[in-house]
């Protein structure tokens, strides 16, 4: 009996110690990480990039499930794949959800860092495409986003709060008739 005691409160004090060894590596590694990426040593690598004509890159992406069930792989960012190469642009790809209910469609984009005046959204003439453009001193972002239907551009109506730009439109009530092809 004493045995079986003594043997689980070993194997207990075991994983105590551990869990506490792993605690211990995750401070420290978010203490380095802190340290390395404290904002005034990122302005500092900033400016010595600057320096050499190094542009500093964002590069993202997202994975998510597509309306067939299939896994769709989305990039943002500034960096773009020139004859396979990847190539710094200026302008940021900001990251972008699009949701349709109902009669309304809403973009949702993420543009942090810009004021609300120096953004420009259009719609295409045909209205399946909106254009999101915006530009700083230090921020440029630009995207084209494919609607899922044809949405009229005098009901769009354009938020921005906190680094967010949110555009609601509502879909055009336009039904297309098809077109009877004659056989001969």
């Amino acid at each position: 009996m004493e045995d079986d005691w003594e043997y689980r409160r070993r194997r207990r004090y075991f994983w105590w110690d551990i869990e506490r060894d792993i605690e211990r590596m995750i401070e420290d590694m978010m203490r380095e990480f802190e340290e390395l990426f404290h904002p005034m040593r990122l302005r500092e690598l900033e400016k010595e990039w600057e320096k050499h004509g190094i542009k500093p890159y964002v590069y993202g992406f997202r994975i998510t499930i597509g309306p067939d069930g299939k896994p769709l792989l989305e990039e943002f960012g500034n960096v773009r794949r020139v004859k396979g190469r990847p190539m710094i642009t200026e302008e940021r790809e900001p990251l972008v959800d699009v949701f349709e209910s109902g009669d309304e469609i809403t973009v949702v984009a993420e543009i942090p860092g810009v004021e609300k005046d120096k953004i420009e959204t259009k719609i295409s003439e045909d209205g399946r495409t909106l254009v999101i453009s915006a530009s700083d001193t230090n921020r440029k972002y630009y995207k084209e986003v494919e609607l899922p239907s044809e949405v009229d551009p005098s009901s769009a109506k354009a938020v921005y709060k906190n680094g967010v730009l949110e555009v609601k439109m509502k879909k055009t009530k336009k039904e297309r008739k098809g077109f009877k092809i004659s056989v001969e």
